[in-house]
């Protein structure tokens, strides 16, 4: 078979591949502790389950407005609007099947072969990906240790060059847990309203933070009308297999964008979008008790890791990952990460995964129990005793 040349520029993200190795250890009868995945370890809360559960039985199973039903728009629009101290109005949102969608058709539809595209990196595979995809060229712009993964403004604005189509910021960020100040947003405005260039802003883990409030682009004056603002359920509300995300941006975007829906997937199942007002508007304490939950594994991990030789690692001011340096011990990401999962029988991923940059260092969620990370900060501090 002849494929299209574009599927060889096609990337994927590397924890499934890292879970299905986990899982074929544990058909042999290992006993492995899984760091790998990137998803909440809670249950979806009982009330958005009750709001799915009663859509279904309402009969609420047949097709929806491309992009959302009317009144899920406006809950999103509500929500955005109060939560970034913005206006947004329903017609510029864009109700999609998880977070990823609006990565993609925001990239077809701002991206030509011969533009330029600057992302974070390490950072999510998928900006990468999508931006080789489409033809364009991605630009990486290094997120470093020693800055608290946050990035040089000097450094951005040298990448610039008058091929710079859209800027992808993430914060807080996928796998490093750094997140942006203030400052650093508005220098990233200053770059993109000087140059023309639209910025995608992956806000997905907006919610869990722990030191201060979330900042978002989109407040900086002008910035709204230039910037993508990708959110969801799936990581604040623990609903990654509802598959239920959106993006909001400018109306005439929004509209494109809704066009790619209708060719890709038509539309969200109805009783997802039910369940999705429902987790906005109902009680909050399951998000407050999850965040709580894991600042609590935030500090147990990352004080475990940094008591093994070799290893060093910054504590996270948000998401749920820890991202430490394990250049001490004289093994790269990808030997070591297989050496854990071999050796100590913890499953994480190598730095690698997210990018050149990511050479260095580990990537592991602390989406689970207190008893399992301190398991795995354990085995795996004995697995490095014994380099």
């Amino acid at each position: 078979m002849k494929l299209a040349s574009r599927m060889s520029r096609l990337g994927t993200e590397t924890a499934f591949e890292v879970l299905a190795k986990a899982r074929a250890l544990e058909a042999q009868g290992r006993e492995i502790v899984h760091l790998e995945i990137g998803e909440p370890d809670f249950d979806t809360p009982s009330h958005v389950i009750e709001a799915g559960v009663k859509a279904l039985r309402s009969g609420k199973t047949h097709y929806t407005p491309s992009a959302g039903t009317p009144e899920m728009r406006k809950v999103v629009a509500d929500y955005i609007s109060e939560t970034r101290r913005i206006n947004v109005t329903p017609d510029m949102v864009v109700v999609v099947p998880g977070g990823k969608p609006i990565i993609f058709y925001t990239m077809t539809a701002l991206l030509e072969e011969g533009d330029e595209a600057i992302y974070p990196n390490p950072g999510y595979p998928i900006y990468e990906s999508m931006i080789n995809f489409t033809g364009a060229k991605a630009v990486p712009y290094r997120l470093r240790m020693e800055n608290d993964f946050r990035f040089d403004p000097d450094e951005l604005r040298s990448l610039v060059t008058p091929r710079t189509k859209l800027i992808v910021i993430n914060s807080p960020a996928n796998p490093t847990g750094g997140v942006l100040s203030m400052s650093d947003m508005e220098a990233i405005a200053e770059i993109c309203l000087k140059n023309d260039i639209m910025v995608l802003a992956d806000e997905i883990y907006s919610r869990i933070i722990y030191e201060g409030e979330h900042v978002s682009i989109t407040a900086i004056p002008g910035m709204q009308e230039k910037t993508i603002l990708l959110d969801g359920h799936s990581k604040t509300y623990a609903m990654t297999g509802w598959r239920l995300g959106y993006g909001v941006m400018p109306v005439e975007l929004a509209e494109q964008v809704t066009r790619l829906q209708t060719n890709a997937v038509s539309c969200n199942a109805a009783f997802t979008l039910e369940a999705g007002r429902e987790a906005i508007l109902g009680p909050q304490d399951d998000v407050y008790k999850m965040v709580e939950a894991f600042r609590k594994r935030r500090d147990v991990i990352v004080d475990g890791l940094n008591d093994i030789p070799g290893f060093k690692c910054l504590k996270p001011k948000g998401a749920f990952y820890a991202f430490p340096n394990i250049e001490g011990t004289g093994m790269t990401s990808k030997q070591m990460a297989d050496y854990l999962l071999n050796e100590a029988g913890v499953a994480v991923l190598s730095g690698t995964s997210f990018g050149a940059y990511g050479e260095g260092f580990l990537r592991l969620s602390y989406a689970n129990s207190i008893e399992n990370l301190e398991k795995a900060l354990k085995n795996i501090r004995a697995a490095v005793e014994k380099l």
